[in-house]
């Protein structure tokens, strides 16, 4: 839960050592700030279940629960829609520049489309798909993912 607060604490410290990650003006700011807290409150919990339910109920002793995975799918689908009419309108969540707000989703969406095998989520949707491929083939997300993925 601490993990955002510690990503705008590093965004703000070390703004002037490389892209802006919050915004140039203080309306870019709200912007990031509004996509964080949508993906830490409806983005993120569908997409924790499924993560815990298919990739580690069994490591962590738990049965997987199905109706549970079943009615997070939902609720993904449901928020990917906002995100495809949204990015319909704009390459990136805060307008036409990373920002924090994309990163914030690298991490799981990874999960997403790797080992929980539902990448079609994603990749079903033109504008969602399109923004994916953007910020997950950035050179420092490739370099983070050779250091620190899990195995297969």
């Amino acid at each position: 839960f601490e993990s955002r607060a510690v990503m705008r604490y590093v965004a703000e410290k070390y703004r002037s050592q490389g892209p802006d990650l919050l915004g140039k003006t203080v309306e870019d700011r709200g912007q990031v700030e509004q996509w964080l807290d949508v993906e830490a409150t409806t983005f993120h919990p569908p997409l924790l279940n499924l993560t815990l339910h298919i990739m580690f109920a069994s490591v962590m002793g738990f049965p997987s629960d199905e109706k549970l995975i079943k009615e997070s799918e939902e609720k993904l689908s449901a928020v990917l829609d906002v995100y495809e009419a949204h990015l319909s309108k704009s390459k990136y969540l805060a307008g036409d520049f990373v920002s924090l707000a994309d990163l914030a989703h690298l991490p799981f969406t990874d999960y997403l489309v790797g080992p929980i095998g539902k990448a079609y989520m994603i990749k079903d949707r033109k504008h969602v798909s399109a923004w994916w491929d953007d910020i997950s083939s950035r050179p420092a997300w490739k370099e983070t993912l050779e250091k620190y993925s899990f195995p297969a």
